[in-house]
């Protein structure tokens, strides 16, 4: 069962070929055998699941059975979950158990869908290699020498093992595609606003954006039919109708205009990485679709710009943990500002802490204008890039990453791991949808390919990644980690 899409897991059940019970043992099963080694969890809520897929049992013989009714997957542990430790990868929540359930996780109850657990992720998200987690790094299936990317990098890492067939993420500078890619697997980042970003801990609010990863295409459609749309609980939730996005999969591509950003490919660029995008692009011609090259003139300035505005988000999201209210606590503190400084010295890791200083730096007194301000208006011009770009062709494709997955403690240099998310940081400073599917190898390690579309073209994108799919085999390659327990 471990191998089967979520779309052929949820046909499986209707059929009646096992039980929710027998799905969510064998996943248990699956987690608890090989998990020690690959690190993709932090919490596993077995007994609340196995009685959650007797429920869903119970429901599908009574014909009341939700969309998702007994489908196992798991949540980044960014998005509160009532009763369960909720710890962003942090020292500073590792005791802190939510009291309510964020929207998405609501949903996917209300759906029928059963939590298997927490995963693995770099701390409060901030991190592209989910190694800056207080519980360890994860390993990539396909190698277990690599990281398997972030900061989901549990959440793809456990799809990619089979020990779910789907899991949350978040994104906020490439953080559902960076992973997906390096994983092999297909991970989607909606437009922002499309999905309540309620309930989930926040990093960089701008740019946060909650979505599936799955094996395909197919099954991040039907994800995403649920955990989609408008939420009275999220300011920025945009009140707009959710369509049915498994139903459009099958669109034809015949006259799809795609536009190659030349700024895509070039310096920095593995070759191997290049080669796979490339042959993918050819499948697309071969389907009918129309190729030209465009231009993204203010990709450069991308990483700059999102390197003032998200940390400077962080330092006023993060100011919270304090140690007042919830979440760690240094012992014994002689006064309040030994408090806060102890709290916070101890229950942030580093990667966090060097976000934090860039942050409120940059909103300090003199330097405000000189930066954030900036960054502001450098971010209105890539937004308007890629509007120009959409003006020409329906959507974009290139790497979703530079290289493949790197070796683990590859990247010592800060610098050098905020350019691996070269190609996904500007998509989120734009607010707009991507999604990353399989489309090759670069040695032993997978590669992936972006694609881009419009604001709120989910359909469009979930369309033109699932017929890229029917047409190839990449996202049916499965590592070699875990098939002593096929």
């Amino acid at each position: 069962m471990h191998d089967k899409t979520l779309t052929e897991l949820a046909a499986g059940l209707q059929a009646g070929e096992f039980s929710s019970r027998e799905l969510c043992q064998a996943a248990l099963e699956r987690i608890e055998h090989l998990d020690g080694e690959l690190n993709s969890f932090i919490t596993v809520t077995a007994e609340q699941a196995l009685a959650n897929a007797d429920a869903a049992d119970r429901a599908r013989e009574a014909g009341e059975a939700g969309p998702l009714a007994g489908l196992p997957l798991a949540l980044k542990d960014i998005f509160c979950t009532q009763g369960v430790r909720t710890s962003c990868g942090s020292k500073m929540l590792d005791d802190f158990v939510s009291p309510y359930d964020a929207t998405v996780v609501e949903k996917l109850r209300q759906a029928g869908a059963i939590n298997l657990g927490k995963t693995n992720m770099d701390e409060f998200a901030m991190g592209s290699s989910n190694e800056n987690s207080f519980y360890g790094p994860v390993k990539n299936p396909w190698d277990l020498s690599a990281v398997p990317g972030g900061s989901s990098g549990g959440s793809a890492a456990a799809v990619a093992a089979g020990l779910i067939p789907a899991a949350l993420g978040t994104d906020t500078g490439g953080s559902i595609r960076q992973p997906a890619a390096f994983c092999g697997i297909t991970g989607l980042k909606p437009t922002y606003g499309r999905v309540s970003r309620y309930g989930m801990v926040a990093y960089a609010s701008s740019l946060d954006q909650g979505g599936p990863m799955a094996r395909t295409a197919a099954d991040c459609a039907l994800l995403l039919e649920t955990i989609a749309g408008h939420d009275v609980r999220d300011s920025t939730s945009v009140a707009r109708v959710v369509p049915d996005y498994t139903a459009e999969l099958e669109t034809s591509l015949s006259g799809l205009k795609i536009g190659l950003p030349k700024e895509y490919f070039g310096d920095g660029l593995d070759p191997e990485v290049e080669t796979a995008v490339r042959e993918a692009i050819k499948v697309y011609e071969s389907l009918g679709a129309k190729v030209c090259e465009v231009s993204l003139p203010h990709t450069h300035l991308a990483i700059p710009a999102y390197y003032v505005i998200a940390p400077a988000e962080a330092s006023s999201n993060l100011s919270r943990y304090d140690g007042v209210r919830f979440g760690h606590r240094c012992e014994d503190p002689t006064d309040l500002e030994d408090l806060y400084k102890r709290t916070r010295a101890e229950g942030f890791g580093e990667e966090v802490k060097r976000r934090i200083l860039i942050g409120t730096h940059t909103l300090s007194e003199g330097f405000f204008d000189a930066y954030y301000l900036k960054a502001q208006q450098v971010r209105r011009l890539i937004r308007q890039d890629f509007l120009d770009a959409f003006d020409e062709v329906d959507v974009l494709m290139g790497p979703t990453a530079p290289t493949p997955a790197f070796d683990l403690g590859a990247q010592k240099d800060p610098v050098s791991m905020y350019l691996q998310d070269i190609y996904t940081i500007a998509v989120n400073l734009a607010g707009i949808p991507g999604i990353s599917v399989p489309a090759g190898f670069a040695g032993n390690r997978p590669v992936g390919l972006q694609v881009l579309a419009p604001h709120f073209a989910e359909a469009q994108l979930l369309g033109v990644a699932h017929q890229f799919q029917q047409a190839t085999d990449w996202h049916l390659k499965r590592p070699a980690f875990g098939k002593e327990m096929a």
